[in-house]
């Protein structure tokens, strides 16, 4: 899939769960389907009292590995909260929103107008 497609900017706000209502804003954060997590400036997540919980480790385009930590936060787009993990992001790397948060937010990608779009009704199992 063409990279133009799979990338677009929105605002987000980030919650610690634990400290509901306090909120920081992010603007202008990179949409990437193809990223599985999202990444928010660890100075960020610090300042909300967020806790590192589990470090990931992450393969780079040039095959280089990075190491980072990882913590649970909500992540409010366009009206819509969802809980997640993130990337403690350190400085060089990139703010991005990842196709594990968009899924959590039930949003889906209209690639004509590279916007965030509502995904509809989740599939459920019912007993029959």
């Amino acid at each position: 899939m063409d990279r133009e497609v799979e990338t677009f900017r929105v605002d987000v706000e980030i919650e610690n769960p634990a400290r509901p209502g306090e909120r920081r804003t992010l603007k202008s954060v990179l949409v990437d389907t193809g990223a599985e997590l999202s990444w928010v400036p660890a100075n960020v997540l610090d300042s909300l009292g967020v806790e590192h919980r589990s470090k990931w480790r992450f393969r780079q385009a040039d095959g280089t590995i990075l190491e980072r930590w990882t913590g649970t936060v909500v992540i409010h787009v366009s009206g819509k909260g969802a809980g997640d993990e993130v990337v403690f992001g350190e400085p060089g790397d990139l703010v991005l929103l990842g196709s594990r948060s968009l899924e959590g937010l039930n949003f889906r990608v209209e690639p004509a107008t590279k916007q965030l779009v509502d995904a509809g009704p989740a599939p459920a199992a019912v007993a029959a």
